[in-house]
């Protein structure tokens, strides 16, 4: 009596239609600050050729990624909240679920690199031009995305071929891997293992690459006299780090936590910070108030 699910209803964040409206005028204007930052720090690396340096070709992705991320969800999100596409298509859902994961492992890979360009930048300063070289930098920029897209469309097409036959109702604002995982009607376990163990590749792994930098660029900055140079080290380092620790802490509660702990309201708020926060953060920790970045603004 099994029947083929063709569609999904998404229940989105609340049935409330006043908290509702509130929400997507608040949401909107969160991904229109999104869009609109990363979009300009885009436009200004490309047209600027003092910002013609490896530090902001990464920062120049990483804008592409969080554009790319926040649109994947949040306009069918915001359409939820309008009571309005609540129904999305299993292609349409499948979709969703490729592309968060490859733009997710992607930013993964990403925050490594640019933990390496610091470290070069700062440990090896005589030889960085040698090193981060342009065929350097086009090289690992290729890698995190084939990385992000080879893993991410391994993932997404495990989870795709798993029988689902009902109920059809995923308790979330957007077709989120782990939300889809529970309406599968066959045994997941082979799935939640392959999802720790991408886990631990892409999370665990990369943030011990991200903290032995850091001990090294430490033992460098105890060792400089100078307190301006000291004040530009931890202006570059200090804004990656928090953005590591906001995606990787997060990510790791999310995915690698216990399952008791991560209710479906919990989700969903992490789920927002990887949609709207961090990716509306990004320009401004990492970008928009560099003084750089703001002489090329004013030019």
């Amino acid at each position: 009596n099994e029947t083929t699910v063709t569609e999904f209803i998404l229940l989105g964040l609340s049935s409330n239609p006043a908290l509702r409206l509130c929400l997507f005028g608040l949401f909107s204007a969160m991904y229109s600050a999104t869009l609109l930052g990363n979009a300009l720090v885009f436009v200004l690396i490309c047209l600027d050729y003092s910002l013609h340096s490896p530090m902001y070709f990464f920062i120049c992705h990483l804008s592409i990624v969080d554009i790319c991320y926040a649109s994947n969800n949040v306009p069918h999100m915001l359409r939820n909240l309008l009571g309005q596409g609540r129904i999305i298509s299993f292609a349409g859902c499948g979709t969703q679920i490729h592309l968060y994961l490859i733009f997710a492992l992607t930013e993964c890979v990403l925050l490594v690199v640019m933990s390496y360009d610091r470290y070069v930048a700062i440990c090896h300063p005589l030889r960085y031009t040698l090193i981060m070289n342009w065929r350097a930098c086009l090289t690992l920029a290729a890698v995190s995305w084939a990385f992000g897209f080879i893993f991410g469309t391994l993932q997404a097409s495990l989870v795709l071929h798993l029988p689902f036959c009902g109920p059809c109702k995923i308790d979330h604002f957007f077709c989120e891997i782990l939300a889809v995982l529970k309406l599968a009607c066959t045994d997941t376990t082979a799935n939640k293992v392959l999802i720790f163990a991408v886990c631990v590749c892409f999370l665990l792994f990369p943030l011990a690459l991200i903290l032995i930098s850091y001990l090294h660029i430490l033992a460098t900055i105890l060792r400089i006299r100078s307190a301006a140079r000291w004040h530009k080290t931890f202006s570059t380092c200090g804004s990656h780090l928090t953005v590591v620790s906001l995606f990787y802490g997060n990510a790791i509660f999310m995915y690698m936590g216990p399952r008791s702990s991560n209710s479906s309201g919990m989700e969903k708020v992490l789920s927002l910070f990887y949609s709207l926060i961090i990716p509306s953060l990004n320009p401004l920790i990492y970008s928009l108030r560099n003084k750089q970045v703001k002489e090329a603004l004013l030019k």
